[in-house]
């Protein structure tokens, strides 16, 4: 048969036995006590007046107790501690006037030893050991009969003393360390709480930013898309432009389904329907596409080419969604803001990392400024830089502007290939 380890003994189990062997005790010696009492002649002076003393004694003794336990188990909402020297010293009396009364009552200071000592501050309890033991020892002196105390009525009750003073020290210590461990681990639940708190705030705060992001880089620029592109088509229906009319209204169409598909992703938690069914490479070049469709359709001349360098390797999701998200947000400054005629997206695998570059030939702007809106406008916009910095960011890698007003802008952006995604590109490129 193999050996079970036995669980682990702590401080709170050893004091729980020594609390009811003390109990145990207190209640067997005075059982004794009024057993030989009973057995003395009916006609002893005070035999019944002892009787009820004893268990007067008994009661007392075992409401405060009661009252310790229920307290202790959260069942009794007043704590009893502050009657505590009252009860003590209610059953000391009564211990005392018992034991004069019969001395087989004596024994009961064993128990009586252990409540003082912990009761009582220290030198408290310590001289009361030292008074009953010489009660107990004068008591028994009495009972003996001698001229002098005999020996062993002096060596049991100062021996019974020396270890009660012993035990109760290591019962102090035992209580002490309980204590210590009650309130580390109170400690530990209340930091264990903190650090939920804390991690669940920090990801209601992440996913509020991932949204954020997702809504402004996908939806927000659709829906701006849309109202442009309707003005546009306002502005032909007016002039009578029946065909100019039609095709805004077809890219408003599709502009409105793509959202909606964005829009039912982001309820399923799922990326970009772009990059479903085809590549980076694909999606960005179709961005293009659509984007010098959309300037056309409101009637503007803004060209956008799409430019591949190196041999092409699957990326991890984040990635080609970042990318994605990158080209569309900064395309959308680029026709919104920029009144560029031109615009290039340049994707390239180099190896040891990826790059993306958006450049236009638009008025440029000085970008040391743009810390002055970084937080975003007080309609809302503004947070597009922002938010794709935070997203590039958020993948290792780095984000660059460069602009000059008149000189047109550049943003550049580098994420980090790892050493499989690297030995991959070297298989294709062999």
């Amino acid at each position: 048969m193999y050996a079970v380890d036995a669980p682990p003994v702590t401080s709170a189990a050893i004091l729980r036995f020594l609390r009811v062997t003390l109990h145990v005790g207190f209640a067997v010696l005075l059982a004794v006590g009024i057993v030989r009492l009973l057995m003395e002649p009916i006609g002893r002076p005070g035999r019944y007046l002892f009787l009820v003393l004893s268990l007067v004694l008994a009661a007392t003794y075992v409401v405060g107790t009661v009252a310790e336990k229920r307290f202790s188990t959260g069942s009794l909402q007043r704590n009893p501690r502050r009657w505590a020297v009252l009860w003590l010293a209610l059953i000391t009396v009564m211990w005392a006037v018992l034991m004069f009364g019969s001395v087989e009552f004596s024994w009961l200071v064993f128990p009586l030893f252990f409540l003082h000592l912990h009761l009582l501050p220290r030198w408290a309890g310590i001289t009361m050991v030292l008074l009953m033991t010489a009660g107990v020892v004068f008591a028994q002196w009495l009972s003996s009969g001698s001229d002098f105390p005999p020996l062993p009525v002096v060596v049991g009750p100062v021996f019974g003393m020396a270890f009660s003073v012993a035990t109760s020290k290591a019962y102090r210590l035992l209580y002490q360390e309980g204590e210590i461990q009650r309130q580390a681990a109170d400690e530990l639940r209340r930091t264990r709480a903190a650090l939920a708190a804390t991690q669940h705030e920090s990801g209601v705060l992440a996913e509020r930013a991932r949204l954020a992001r997702e809504i402004h880089d996908t939806l927000a620029q659709g829906f701006s898309s849309i109202i442009l592109v309707s003005r546009a088509a306002r502005r032909s229906l007016a002039s009578g432009d029946l065909e100019s009319t039609g095709e805004s209204l077809a890219m408003v169409e599709a502009t409105a389904a793509e959202n909606l598909a964005e829009a039912r992703n982001f309820v399923r938690g799922l990326t970009s329907p772009a990059l479903a069914e085809t590549s980076l490479v694909e999606s960005l070049s179709r961005l293009c596409t659509q984007t010098q469709r959309e300037a056309a359709t409101r009637g503007g001349s803004l060209r956008c080419s799409f430019r591949l360098d190196g041999e092409p390797i699957d990326l991890p999701q984040p990635y080609k969604v970042t990318l994605l998200r990158a080209a569309q947000a900064s395309l959308a400054n680029v026709w919104l803001h920029a009144k560029a005629s031109s615009a290039v997206v340049s994707l390239a695998f180099l190896g040891t990392e990826v790059t993306l570059d958006v450049y236009d030939d638009g008025r440029g702007f000085e970008p040391e400024k743009l810390a002055d809106t970084v937080a975003g406008r007080a309609d809302g916009s503004g947070f597009g830089l922002r938010s794709l910095r935070e997203r590039v960011e958020a993948q290792g890698g780095t984000l660059a502007i460069e602009s000059a007003p008149g000189e047109g802008t550049v943003v550049a952006i580098r994420l980090p290939l790892d050493e499989s995604l690297r030995a991959l590109q070297g298989d294709r490129n062999g």
